[in-house]
């Protein structure tokens, strides 16, 4: 029988297995920062003519190329280092994530460092047209967390994408 979290494919424990190399611990703020910054993502902070929409967020770094370490002897751990791509350069503004990044920070800050850098889509292309190796290299490498094109909306519970 398939359990019914199967079927969504936002459901924690899908998002955790696209980092199931990680710890279990570890696997768990993944998805908690995956889901804090698709949540918490504010593109009516800015005015622009179409909606602002989160097209991908990807793992990069240590924790993507499974190369992370932690030692609770120094205190020393490696960042999460996350890339989201929007849809148009408006929503790259600082406005649009000051909400995701503090509560991110408020909620994780003492337990793990993480970076956010976002990127339009138009950027991507661009690095990608210039062949421009520091983007595309790590995109590559990395491990793609949502893809809006693939996955379901964040509060999907009924397939409607309605609230549950």
């Amino acid at each position: 029988m398939i359990t019914p979290y199967l079927n969504d494919v936002y459901a924690r424990e899908v998002v955790m297995a696209r980092v199931g190399h990680l710890i279990r611990r570890k696997q768990r703020e993944v998805e908690r920062i995956t889901r804090m910054l698709r949540s918490l993502f504010d593109p009516g902070q800015v005015l622009a003519l179409e909606p602002g929409k989160i097209k991908r967020i990807i793992l990069i770094g240590p924790y993507a190329r499974r190369s992370w370490y932690e030692d609770r002897r120094t205190i020393e751990f490696s960042d999460y280092e996350f890339w989201v791509v929007v849809n148009h350069p408006l929503f790259t503004d600082e406005r649009c994530w000051q909400n995701a990044r503090g509560t991110i920070y408020r909620e994780l800050g003492n337990r793990c460092a993480v970076d956010v850098e976002i990127y339009a889509k138009s950027d991507i292309r661009t690095a990608q047209a210039e062949r421009d190796t520091f983007i595309v290299d790590r995109i590559e490498a990395g491990i793609t967390l949502y893809r809006a094109s693939r996955d379901a909306d964040l509060y999907s519970t009924n397939g409607s994408g309605d609230r549950p």
